[in-house]
Order: structure tokens, then sequence, then C-alpha cells
């Protein structure tokens, strides 16, 4: 008989949030993911769903591994990180995207020079170049990265924007989108033959809902 129990990791945060009021919304009684507290590890007791709350990247290292059955991770964090899973579904929330920003009236490709870029997201700037037949320079910042152009550590930026509202109020602005992002259910690529019938049921509910 098919393993009937699920379980879930979601990246906390926002879409944490998202996450949880869509489980809600095909419902799902989500009151122990409502009043967690401090704990990790969650239940939507008559549903048999466990849900773990990580961090984007380990959402990802849990759905490869197989600990976890599926995973809701942005899709900035499957561009960046890659991995062995199935990408199923846009949920369609946590909509933003990754844009190259420069300081303002900065022409980025002007000149022969080989451009520096910096960015917290060094695989996908690598990738957005490469297609477009580019060498640059990456200079990988863990911080505030819109610091990099002000001091002249690097040309242009690679960065999640929203509103652009940081860029503007520190000079900057988007030259050109890179990729849209928002939020992604992926699977474990056993756990998808093994408990289909489970997954595909979750998975049915999740995509009426999006419509």
């Amino acid at each position: 008989m098919e393993n009937r129990k699920v379980r879930i990791a979601l990246t906390k945060g926002r879409i944490e949030n998202k996450a949880v009021d869509l489980l809600e919304k095909i419902g799902y009684d989500v009151t122990d993911l409502r009043e967690k507290g401090r704990r990790l590890i969650l239940s939507i007791p008559d549903e048999e769903i466990e849900v773990v709350l990580a961090k984007a990247a380990d959402v990802i290292t849990y759905v490869e591994h197989g600990v976890c059955d599926l995973g809701v991770v942005g899709k900035d964090t499957i561009m960046e990180h890659g991995g062995r899973f199935f990408e199923i579904a846009d949920l369609g929330f946590g909509k933003c995207k990754f844009a190259l920003a420069v300081k303002n009236g900065v022409n980025f490709y002007e000149g022969y020079g080989v451009k520096t870029v910096a960015t917290k997201y060094p695989e996908v700037t690598r990738t957005f170049f490469e297609a477009k037949g580019i060498d640059v320079d990456i200079v990988k910042i863990e911080g505030s990265v819109e610091l990099a152009p002000l001091v002249g550590l690097a040309d242009g930026i690679v960065d999640i924007v929203e509103t652009g509202t940081t860029l503007k109020e520190n000079g900057l602005e988007v030259y050109e989108d890179v990729a849209p992002i928002s939020a992604r259910l992926i699977a474990n690529t056993v756990s998808i033959k093994l408990k289909q019938e489970r997954i595909q049921e979750i998975v049915r509910l999740i995509e009426e809902n999006l419509k």
C-alpha cells in the first residue's frame, strides 16, 4: 500500500506565510502552522501531512535527499543552486525579478573593457551574461549589494528587485531585467513515483485553487 504521509518543506518567511494561506484555501486545517511558536516541524493531522520550515537553499537540499517529498521555494533559489528534483508548478506568489542595475544614467554596455558585476547570485549572473556572449568579472557580495557601484567596486549589480525603492534611494536604476521570480512547488524524484497518487492529489488541489 502507498505510504500516505507526505512531508513538505516550506521556505521560512513571506513564502511560508503565502504557502500556509494556500494550504488553508484548499481546505487543510493549518491551525498548527499558524500557532507554531519556535517549532520547525508542524503537522496537518487529518491529511497526514508534515510541514518542515527551512531556509530557501535548505528546502532544495531536503527535497533532493528525499527527507521531504515536496518543497515550496523561490525560483531565485532554484536558478542559483539548481539540483535534482522536479519543478511541478508556479505558485504565482512571491513575485519579483532579477535585474541588472547601475548608477543613474550609466550605459552598462558602453566601452570595450570587461565589466565588473557585484551580486549575491553568481550563478544567475554568470548564466545571464554567458547567454549574451559577454565576459564579465563577478564579485560575490554577502551584504548590501547596492554599495558596490557607489564605492567603485563594480560597474553594475545583479539583484532581486521588488519595488525598486532601495535602488532609487541609493542613486541606482534597473538597466535590464534578467529573469522573473515567483514561488515554485518542487518534488523529490523518487517520492513522485512512490507516493504518486498522494502527491498528484495535493498538486491537483493546489492547481485548482491557483486558477
